[in-house]
């Protein structure tokens, strides 16, 4: 049996995403106006003697045969690899005095046995047509496919936007870089639209999980808007922040929405500069253009110091570092700096 403390409530979502049997079986008992409780097997479950009654079944896993003793009353037993139904019209009798919001007799059943037997519970209410998925603490609302479709649509917009914005403050940042014109501000303005588009991705991941196949065609979408958003962050703390890649990104992390609004906020955290101040990049997102390997970016910037002095190097001052690669690679860093100058979009 795999054990429960495994997995997550998101583990169980999967398993109820449109298209899985047990979606078929719920979806079936909401047309059908039908109401269930469907039960993770668990040792927990067994040993703290939770189910009374009803039969034991042990049949091979069909959405038929669980849509069909959901009609009964009581609970039913699935295995926690979903192969067998092992018990049906099954009484539980979860310690009463553990906590519940619940007001309906199935729902409070199901959220006590969920937190006392540590297991996956399945709530379908046929006065709502409405269903709930307990996992030991976790409550969570499963939403219709329609619900989840405009929530995930109504979030791509706001990422298409923020998308829009963090490019043209790159676009911006670029020139800036290659003119030795960068200020606090400027390197904020990034930061902030990039950890905004990573902290709304992660808001609508769950929806994703639950839509399952059903979103596909808008997970390529979301896949693309949030496409090197992450590198391009972390090639910024990099380039600029003096905490050191890990404990900019924890800063950033716990940053509210309302603090990353704030740009004083994220100087102060993150660069620990005054906005208004000039500021040099190590070099570390402008070598990500060019064909050199991690070890060797990290080792001209450590040579050189920042950008500018990468940038008005020779192929000889490259030498030490890259031997009989350095006249191309010189090449390569006049060519991007000269297409940023031009206007043209560089990463």
């Amino acid at each position: 049996m795999i054990q429960e403390k495994e997995k997550n409530l998101i583990d169980f979502i999967k398993m109820v995403s449109p298209g899985t049997p047990l979606r078929t079986v719920i979806d079936d008992l909401i047309r059908s106006n039908l109401g269930a409780m469907i039960v993770f097997d668990s040792l927990e479950l067994n040993e703290q003697n939770i189910l009374d009654g009803g039969f034991r079944i042990n049949c091979r896993f069909t959405p038929q045969k669980l849509f069909e003793l959901c009609k009964m009353d009581g609970a039913i037993i699935i295995s926690n690899d979903q192969k067998r139904i092992i018990q049906a019209n099954t009484l539980l009798n979860p310690d009463f005095t553990i906590h519940t919001n619940e007001t309906g007799t199935r729902h409070k059943a199901a959220e006590r046995t969920a937190k006392q037997s540590k297991t996956f519970v399945i709530a379908v209410s046929e006065r709502r047509n409405k269903t709930t998925l307990y996992y030991g603490s976790s409550k969570y609302f499963l939403k219709t496919s329609e619900e989840l479709l405009r929530a995930i649509s109504s979030t791509l917009q706001v990422l298409e936007k923020q998308k829009e914005i963090l490019n043209e403050h790159l676009s911006n940042l670029n020139v800036l870089e290659v003119s030795e014109l960068v200020s606090v501000s400027d390197v904020c303005k990034v930061i902030q639209r990039s950890e905004m588009i990573l902290k709304i991705s992660e808001s609508v991941k769950r929806n994703f999980t639950e839509l399952g196949k059903d979103g596909s065609i808008m997970h390529m979408r979301y896949r693309e808007l949030i496409k090197g958003v992450e590198k391009t962050e972390s090639e910024i703390l990099r380039d600029y922040s003096s905490l050191g890649l890990k404990r900019a990104k924890t800063r950033l992390l716990n940053l509210t929405f309302e603090g990353l609004l704030e740009l004083e906020s994220c100087a102060r955290l993150i660069l620990e500069k005054p906005l208004e101040e000039s500021i040099s990049p190590r070099g570390y997102r402008f070598l990500s253009n060019i064909t050199l390997s991690e070890k060797e970016i990290s080792q001209v910037v450590i040579d050189f110091g920042d950008l500018n002095k990468i940038i008005s190097s020779e192929s000889k001052d490259l030498e030490p570092t890259l031997k009989n690669r350095a006249m191309g690679v010189s090449e390569e860093i006049r060519n991007i700096r000269e297409q940023i100058l031009s206007g043209k979009v560089v990463s």
